[in-house]
């Protein structure tokens, strides 16, 4: 060791031509550097706050940032997939842009994976689906919406897996079909009716549901084939009617497992606070986009990871 330079840096000496220099470890200093680039995506501070607080130049922390975005994170968890059972998958959209999508365990709410796609699709998820199986997840369950290119992609990799439509997806999509006012008695029962899904907990409030449900259609379906085929009512109706006989079957898995959510509202938290920040950064390009929206992620998996 010989002194220290200006910059308090630790100053070495050659023995044989006895020239100073100092170690310098590229990969700790980038390293090291990832911690404003953590800031900026996680906690929404702008270059300028950023400068403020680290005594780095703007231009610096541009580099910085750059320098990540250009190099995104691996979009699957590292650890055993095999432990993860039961899993929930959904996708949130940036206006016209694409969708990120993402699949949680249910039970650790530990990420799996996340990828941005244009839209939710076959071709766009089977790639990642099948990837996740090579490294050994096999589901047991899976919550997800109704979209039915996803379940099909979904079966197709795991066939013996359980899909539970998401009760929040089918109460939203219900009630929006049959309007904030419905127009008849009809359609005033079953909003009533589709209304008390989220709140089905045991089997007895299963059965009391499909029960309510089948003397509904007994009840109505005379009145609903004499509406007019173009009428608003008679489409709202035959929508809704369509949306739960289509998902009736995979609506009560929970009830029978406690580690199958009827939701997948666990995800929604994440998709809140990643639109919240991404609005910071409106001037990305969507390739940095992209790469935005994938490092959130896995700095919101790492933040989980060790609670």
């Amino acid at each position: 060791m010989y002194g220290f330079t200006a910059s308090n840096k630790q100053r070495y000496a050659c023995l044989k031509c006895k020239k100073t220099f100092i170690w310098k470890n590229q990969h700790t200093k980038i390293n090291n550097e990832q911690h404003w680039f953590y800031l900026w995506v996680k906690e929404g501070y702008a270059i300028r706050q950023l400068a403020h607080i680290s005594g780095h130049s703007e231009f610096k922390l541009k580099g910085i940032k750059n320098y990540w975005l250009a190099h995104p994170p691996e979009s699957i968890y590292s650890g055993k997939l095999s432990k993860s059972k039961h899993i929930v998958f959904d996708g949130t959209y940036f206006h016209k842009d694409g969708c990120l999508a993402v699949i949680i365990d249910a039970v650790t709410r530990k990420l799996l994976a996340y990828w941005y796609i244009d839209r939710e699709h076959y071709i766009s998820v089977m790639p990642m689906f099948k990837k996740l199986q090579g490294k050994g997840l096999i589901p047991v369950s899976a919550t997800m919406d109704g979209h039915p290119q996803i379940i099909k992609a979904m079966q197709e990799v795991w066939p013996e897996v359980k899909i539970q439509r998401c009760l929040y997806h089918i109460k939203h999509q219900g009630t929006m079909w049959l309007r904030l006012y419905p127009k008849t008695g009809a359609g005033k029962s079953l909003k009533k009716l589709i209304g008390t899904l989220t709140i089905i907990f045991t089997s007895k409030d299963r059965d009391y549901f499909v029960d309510s449900y089948s003397k509904w259609l007994v009840g109505n379906q005379g009145y609903i084939k004499n509406l007019p085929k173009d009428s608003v009512a008679n489409k709202d109706l035959k929508r809704a009617m369509s949306l739960i006989r289509n998902a009736l079957p995979n609506m009560f898995h929970y009830i029978e497992d406690r580690n199958i959510p009827s939701t997948t509202n666990m995800l929604e938290g994440l998709f809140s606070h990643i639109k919240h920040h991404c609005m910071r950064h409106r001037g990305l390009s969507l390739e940095n986009r992209e790469s935005y929206l994938l490092w959130f992620c896995y700095f919101w998996s790492q933040n989980s990871n060790t609670k």
